[in-house]
């Protein structure tokens, strides 16, 4: 082993790599991803996704798995009021479930470990599929690390032609002192099906460190729609990471809202890769950075086939000695011809010392292509904020209004009124909570 780093998590392994009675071939896959695991370092800045993200600052060491016996349930997320209007919902602390509602028709909605007893050969026929066709360019020790200690996560499978209007919602509590998740989201949508899922992750009230590892992965078969909203929230003490992959078959449109507001670091490594004709994506994006949070996203847009289509918008306010990294890459392959690809990254920076790093690329191997992109990166107009305070709004409060119309573009293509409530709110409380300190 090169580093001692691992040493707190590897001895929890033998009590906790046995999940439950889960089946033989999952822990034939967490057994194979620990043997790799002593051979790998923490990602260094010499590699160019990691470039501009160092993480020298994290020491594994202090992180342990959590204790399934110790979980305060009173810590945990707060019930939402409108459950009735969820088609589904679930609650879980540190990986473990404390709530589960709903029963759709026909439509299987469970937490992980639940799925993996009750519908085990359909995790195993979709489980980690997505990122082993498109994996990192390097072996990242996150990913492996979650295919190790996988814990907690959902399964949403929506059956050809089923359509529900109601949303699905999840939300995770990442809770206790210096504890590990590393959770796993599975949504498969078959041919001709349509749903809705809103995401939230944050942290408890005790304000400690903590550590996410996270995947998702997304498969839409042909005509199928998704709406998939997911808000990171956790405290400033956390640090976060993630691998998502989304494959769209045939005429499926996926689109994917990520709010990215809290954690000390954040590195999302994001792809959607559209394989069959009319394929279609929305990747939408935004992030409030303050203090020194650093939040680093990368994106891909993989066209994979002729007439396919993708859109991506991210935008980002930073205050203070914040640092936010946004990297894009669209990609035509040969012979995927008629593409129409977009991708567009704007930044308000609120404070002389924030940096926002944007770097749009392309790699096009087609001729009959529409593939752009644009960039912004500049302070509010004074003039507005001056415009504002004329009209009897306090500094604080016209700074607030130009950073919410700032990231109405985004709001505004959120898929249904009551995510695009629950996201606004979300950053209205981020804005409030940065003013006060």
């Amino acid at each position: 082993m090169k580093e001692r780093q691992f040493l707190s998590l590897l001895d929890h392994t033998a009590s906790n790599l046995s999940f439950q009675n889960e089946p033989d071939w999952m822990s034939g896959r967490r057994e194979s991803a620990l043997e790799r695991l002593p051979e790998l370092d923490l990602p260094s800045t010499s590699l160019e996704d990691w470039r501009r993200t160092d993480v020298r600052g994290l020491s594994l060491d202090q992180f342990c798995l959590p204790d399934m016996e110790a979980i305060d349930r009173d810590l945990g997320p707060d019930k939402p009021e409108n459950t009735e209007q969820l088609a589904g919902l679930i609650m879980q602390q540190n990986g473990i479930t404390l709530d589960q509602t709903g029963k759709p028709n026909r439509i299987y909605f469970a937490d992980f470990h639940t799925a993996l007893r009750e519908k085990p050969d359909l995790v195993k026929e979709y489980l980690g599929r997505a990122i082993r066709e498109n994996p990192s360019k390097d072996e990242n020790m996150f990913d492996v690390l979650q295919n190790v200690f996988l814990r907690g996560g959902y399964v949403l499978h929506v059956p050809a032609g089923v359509v529900e209007e109601k949303p699905f919602q999840v939300f995770t509590t990442l809770n206790g002192h210096s504890v590990a998740n590393f959770p796993h989201t599975l949504i498969i949508a078959e041919a001709n099906s349509q749903a809705t899922i809103l995401e939230v992750q944050e942290s408890g009230a005790n304000n400690q460190p903590g550590l996410h590892c996270g995947a998702v992965e997304i498969f839409l078969g042909p005509n199928s729609h998704l709406n998939f909203v997911q808000i990171q929230d956790f405290n400033q003490q956390t640090w976060c990471f993630s691998t998502q992959r989304a494959l769209i078959q045939q005429s499926a449109n996926l689109r994917w809202v990520t709010a990215c507001l809290g954690s000390r670091l954040s590195k999302i490594d994001q792809l959607s890769e559209l394989s069959q004709v009319g394929a279609n994506a929305d990747m939408l994006g935004l992030t409030f950075a303050q203090k020194r949070q650093h939040l680093d996203i990368h994106t891909y847009q993989k066209h994979r086939a002729a007439r396919t289509t993708s859109d991506l918008l991210y935008q980002n306010v930073l205050t203070d000695r914040s640092r936010t990294v946004w990297r894009g890459m669209i990609e035509v392959v040969k012979d995927a011809q008629e593409i129409d690809a977009y991708q567009k990254n704007e930044n308000l920076l609120l404070d002389r010392r924030a940096r926002a790093d944007t770097i749009p690329g392309l790699e096009i191997l087609a001729d009959e292509v529409r593939c752009t992109h644009g960039a912004t990166a500049g302070p509010v107009d004074p003039e507005l904020i001056y415009y504002l305070m004329s009209r009897g709004l306090s500094r604080q409060l016209a700074e607030r209004t130009v950073v919410e119309g700032f990231f109405e573009p985004v709001l505004q293509r959120v898929p249904s009124t009551e995510l695009r409530k629950r996201l606004a709110e979300s950053v209205r409380t981020k804005l409030a909570m940065a003013h006060k300190t």
